[in-house]
């Protein structure tokens, strides 16, 4: 991926975060104005400050975790000392709460104690004055307003935890994915580098056999492969149009059979079935018809190679291949035995648990078949 595709996709995200958090708290602070009385605006009003010192603290407090705290204590392992400073923040927010509401007139109080309980006038007073004025609260509902206001305050605290951890491990995966996909790239590259001088070894044996007997012959082969490496070097997309791959293919038989004698038959059927733009990857048929024209051909006994490439009702591609064989001795040098060992790589790689390949010698018969998926 370019750094500049990293920047703005690391743009992107942190825009649509920001957004995220705006609504988030917008819908907080603007859920009281559905509920709030409209007799009084200044009554609702003092009722609105009121509300909004629990949703305030909240916010010192996410952030002040979100922002700092988990990321430079909890994250590394210095557990004390973040519990410890969690616990000044919320004593000095909840001290804060309690100045905050002495600031509030007692007639203020006692007005919207009226209007949002619809009591009696009298027990209203009698109950503020037992609350406000004789200074003997109640100790239980000191302890339920005092939990009402540190409840959401612990509540954010885990929250922003799971926020930054849920974020953390995202983060995490999303590195892991682009460096393994770095490194299959790169795997893949190198597996393609090694199959690029191993094909051009075993087309060059092949022209060479025909420059003794056949010059002119081996003038054209020079000409197809020119061809057949501009595909190979050049095109280094990851998949490609099965219509590519065909053409490639096509040339590289007729490459293959201009030093062949009329003993060794060679059928080749690809089905005009296929739909031309079907991705696939790129020479992974080829490594099999190589094997099948180095081990299948004999030149003093019949010999035989049959390819068929179609598209079967499931949806995939497949290649078969059956070839007379004929093992080479030790003291043949054409190739360096790769080809299939390659071949398997580059398939788990590309196509993890997608392919099917088998490859088997049945008497004097070797078979191979590979199916892919369309894609």
């Amino acid at each position: 991926m370019k750094a500049t595709d990293m920047t703005s996709n690391l743009e992107n995200k942190k825009g649509f975060l920001l957004l995220i958090h705006i609504m988030a708290w917008g819908l907080v602070f603007g859920t009281p104005f559905f509920f709030l009385e409209k007799d009084s605006q200044e009554i609702a009003w003092k009722k609105y400050l009121d509300f909004c010192i629990v949703p305030f603290s909240s916010i010192i407090v996410f952030y002040a975790n979100y922002l700092f705290l988990i990321n430079r204590l909890l994250f590394k392992r210095q557990i004390i000392k973040y519990v410890i400073i969690n616990i000044v923040i919320i004593a000095t927010l909840m001290a804060s709460m309690e100045i905050w509401r002495g600031l509030v007139s007692p007639k203020q109080v006692l007005e919207a104690y009226r209007i949002e309980k619809r009591l009696d006038e009298d027990n209203q007073i009698r109950e503020y004055k037992t609350i406000v004025y004789k200074g003997k609260p109640n100790i239980y509902k000191k302890i339920f307003f005092t939990s009402r206001d540190l409840f959401p305050l612990v509540l954010i605290i885990g929250l922003s935890v799971a926020i930054r951890m849920t974020q953390n491990w995202y983060n995490t995966e999303s590195e892991r994915r682009e460096l393994e996909k770095i490194k299959t790239e790169a795997e893949l590259k190198n597996l393609k580098n090694q199959l690029n001088p191993h094909f051009l070894f075993n087309t060059l044996n092949n022209i060479y056999s025909l420059i003794a007997f056949s010059p002119e012959k081996a003038q054209q082969s020079i000409h197809d492969l020119s061809k057949l490496l501009r595909y190979v070097l050049y095109d280094n997309q990851q998949f490609v149009p099965i219509s590519k791959e065909i053409v490639f293919i096509e040339n590289y038989i007729a490459l293959m059979k201009i030093r062949l004698s009329d003993a060794v038959q060679v059928d080749v059927n690809i089905s005009k079935q296929i739909n031309p733009d079907t991705k696939i990857a790129p020479l992974l048929f080829i490594t099999l018809i190589e094997n099948a024209f180095k081990h299948g051909v004999s030149y003093s006994e019949p010999s035989f190679i049959k390819i068929d490439l179609h598209e079967d009702g499931n949806k995939r591609i497949v290649c078969q291949i059956e070839n007379s064989y004929f093992p080479k001795n030790d003291q043949d040098k054409s190739g360096s035995g790769i080809g299939l060992v390659n071949l398997q790589k580059r398939l788990a790689l590309l196509y993890p648990e997608q392919y099917t390949f088998t490859a088997e010698k049945k008497g004097n018969i070797y078979q191979a078949i590979l199916i892919l998926p369309m894609l």
